[in-house]
């Protein structure tokens, strides 16, 4: 099966906008729900809503079928540690969705890093396992659903969503053409709820 490296070329369009919510994670890593009890923070009587988990693994194949084209996608340390300094650097944390289809407010990422040393890391206090170069997201859900969803297992980890350069070596407009077509949907659902949200803090 083909196989294709996924960059960045233009730091002004290219990387991660948002973060989903979803059932399937393509890391095929779980995340952890954390409670402040099993953080061990002074009170233990009530979650934080907190949940932690990986966003992207270096050199890890994720499998991709786009129509009836079939390939795996995969990134570099190098590309990952400046997806997720382009991520922080254009404050895309609020943006929060589930599934890919719908935004979800009240929720943001708290916490955004690289693991360097996955001997030493602080994602081994989750038990993540992360490998170096990993990134690794920390997101507060502030939302009832949602939260809900989380401890009922409904979502088991974090997907990107973005825009990285490498399908051209598919020689497939199609696939391009589609995952374009995608992300500009998504894009536009970010938008018009940011839009909203701001329109109810003005009344």
């Amino acid at each position: 099966m083909e196989e294709i490296e996924l960059f960045i070329r233009n730091e002004k369009e290219d990387g991660v906008f948002a973060v989903s919510l979803v059932e399937n994670p393509a890391t095929e890593e779980n995340f952890v729900a954390l409670s402040q009890q099993e953080i061990e923070l002074k009170v233990a009587n009530e979650d934080r809503r907190v949940v932690v988990g990986m966003a992207l693994v270096p050199e890890k194949r994720i499998y991709r079928k786009i129509k009836d084209k079939e390939f795996n996608i995969f990134f570099s340390a190098e590309t990952i540690a400046k997806a997720q300094e382009l991520y922080m650097r254009n404050l895309n944390a609020n943006n929060v969705t589930s599934e890919h289809e719908k935004p979800v407010q009240n929720a943001t990422v708290i916490e955004s890093w690289i693991v360097e040393d996955a001997k030493n890391d602080k994602s081994n206090i989750y038990k993540l396992d992360a490998p170096a170069g990993s990134w690794v997201i920390m997101m507060k859900i502030n939302n009832d659903e949602e939260w809900k969803n989380i401890k009922n297992g409904t979502y088991n980890g974090f997907s990107i969503e973005g825009l990285f350069q490498g399908f051209e070596e598919l020689n497939a407009n199609k696939v391009l053409n589609h995952d374009e077509e995608l992300l500009e949907k998504i894009r536009q659902i970010i938008k018009e709820d940011q839009q909203k949200q701001n329109k109810n803090k003005k009344q």
